[in-house]
Parts: C-alpha cells; sequence; structure tokens
C-alpha cells in the first residue's frame, strides 16, 4: 500500500490487488478499503510489483505474470520469477525494502505512506522481535514516526481490535497446548471443527503463535492450523540463534531464522510428534553452537 501510494504521488497509476478481504485490524488504515479484491487480473499492466512473496503462486492471484513482473522479497529460498529480481535477506521486513525504494524513486514520505511503512515493519519484525533487526530498522521507524505515523495508534489499531471469538479461540488453542523437551518447545493446535464451533476465522488465529513465546523457557513454538483432512498448515517461531527457518524449507516451505512455515500431512499427533522432535533438535543444535 505504501508503495502504491507512493507511485500515485508521482502521478502513476497504481492498482493494488490481493485475493482476500484485509482483515478487520487492517481496514482503518489509509486507503485500504480501495484494495481490490481479485483471485485473477484480466489485463496487462507496464509491470507488476510482487512484494513478500517468495513464489508468484503465493500471491493467490492469477494473471499477473500478463505483466513483466517485479520480484521484491527478503526471505530466503525465493525462485526468482520475476525480470527484476530484488531479494535481500538481511532486510528485517520488506517495508525496509519499500522505504529504501520509495526514498531512491524521490517520491515524498507522507503521513499515510508513513504510516504504512511503520505498520509494515513493526508487523514483519514481531513488534521488533525477530533476527535481522539493525540501525536502519530503527531509524527508518523514526523517519516515519517524523512524518507523521502515530505509533500507539497504529499498535492499538493492529493489535486491540480483537473479536469475541479470537479470545474464545486463544483460550481453546492455549488449553490444548502441549509442551515438550523439558519446557523449552511448545506444539500449539486448531482444528476446523473448533475454527467453525467457536465461529472464527483465519484472521483471528493473527500472532496466536507468539504468546508461548513469553515464556522464559520456551525456545521455539509450532502452530498446526488444519486445512483439511490430515492436511496441516503448520507455523513456527523461535527465539535467538534457535533456527526454524531451516526446518521449514526441509520440509518445502520458507522463512528466517526465527519465523517461518510450511505444510504438513498426517494425524496431528503423528505431526505434532514430528515437529517436537525437530524443533527440540533445533533447540539442542543453538545449545551446542552456544
Amino acid at each position: 500500500m505504501a508503495m502504491a501510494l507512493a507511485l500515485r504521488a508521482m502521478g502513476k497509476d497504481a492498482t493494488v490487488v490481493t485475493d482476500g478481504i484485509p482483515p478487520v485490524f487492517l481496514q482503518p488504515f489509509p486507503e485500504v478499503a480501495g484494495i481490490q479484491i481479485t483471485p485473477e487480473v484480466t489485463e496487462s499492466f507496464d509491470a507488476a510489483l510482487i512484494m513478500e512473496c517468495s513464489d508468484l503462486a503465493r500471491t493467490g492471484v492469477k494473471g499477473l505474470d500478463r505483466s513483466p513482473l517485479m520480484n521484491i522479497d527478503h526471505h530466503p529460498g525465493n525462485t526468482s520469477y520475476g525480470a527484476i529480481n530484488w531479494i535481500d535477506e538481511s532486510a528485517a521486513a520488506c517495508g525496509e525494502m519499500a522505504f529504501t525504494l520509495i526514498e531512491a524513486l524521490g517520491a515524498p514520505l507522507t503521513k499515510e505512506i508513513a504510516t504504512h511503512i511503520y505498520l509494515a515493519v513493526l508487523t514483519d519484525t514481531g513488534s521488533f522481535h525477530f533476527s535481522h533487526l539493525s540501525p536502519r530498522t530503527y531509524d527508518i521507524a523514526r523517519r516515519c514516526v517524523e512524518a507523521g505515523a502515530d505509533p500507539q495508534w497504529i499498535a492499538r489499531t493492529h493489535y486491540d481490535s480483537n473479536s469475541l471469538a479470537r479470545v474464545r479461540i486463544f483460550g481453546a488453542v492455549m488449553n490444548s497446548m502441549v509442551i515438550v523437551d523439558e519446557g523449552r518447545v511448545a506444539l500449539l493446535s486448531i482444528t476446523r471443527k473448533t475454527m467453525d464451533d467457536l465461529g472464527g476465522t483465519n484472521d483471528d488465529l493473527e500472532g496466536l503463535i507468539n504468546f508461548p513465546l513469553t515464556v522464559k523457557d520456551i525456545e521455539a513454538v509450532a502452530f498446526f492450523k488444519e486445512v483439511g483432512d490430515h492436511d496441516w498448515r503448520v507455523s513456527l517461531r523461535s527465539k535467538g540463534n534457535v533456527d526454524i527457518g531451516a526446518i521449514a524449507r526441509a520440509n518445502g516451505g520458507g522463512g528466517h531464522t526465527n519465523a517461518a512455515g510450511c505444510s504438513a500431512t498426517g494425524a496431528l499427533d503423528d505431526v505434532t510428534k514430528q515437529f517436537g522432535s525437530l524443533l527440540a533438535e533445533a533447540v539442542r543444535l543453538k545449545t551446542v553452537r552456544s
């Protein structure tokens, strides 16, 4: 959204598309209501700027390849599918890269653009928790605040807009949490039935995986979300030097050292046992390296 607003400020026509309605906690942000929700783009453009997607299919939108692709990402394992590929694995957030590009283009850093950049950096770094944070990350945040971004409003709008269903789901997920590896690994899960029974949506799962990491001794977390019969979406999080990105990549997914994801198939007991062992090994390797 920040890139689109910057391009429009330079006199360009910029259309933002996505495959699903933005979550409730993002809808109050500038110009989000103007995003086009579509499963397919049927026309061609001078360029299609794809951000934060390791492969084109991850966008969920068909037809983007009718236009020259510009691929901007910071995830390891990006497939370099664009005519232009800018992959910076050292960036703490794709928002950092957007800021860099906006600055290089000479576009104005308006309050609206700054708000989206700050939001992108805040969320992509897990509220400034994840690896790859650098002085530049905080400098970009500073400049966004100077340009008019309101950190308190952004944080409250994003994080304090919970539905009642989300609170109930939070309780159900945490109540069924399994702790292994002498308290260093937490395993969370939710089935489609529980989601339906509690009236939740995928938006209600946002950020739940991070809560167990607030426990001092827990160093890695896996969250299993049922998407089909014996079909699971696996989200992984960790602290410090516990590399769960390698686990995700080995299982057909991707991500960073402390935030990654992949898919798994099988009975829940089996997949939790599998990933519990993998996370325990990652914690052990971190301990050995230390």
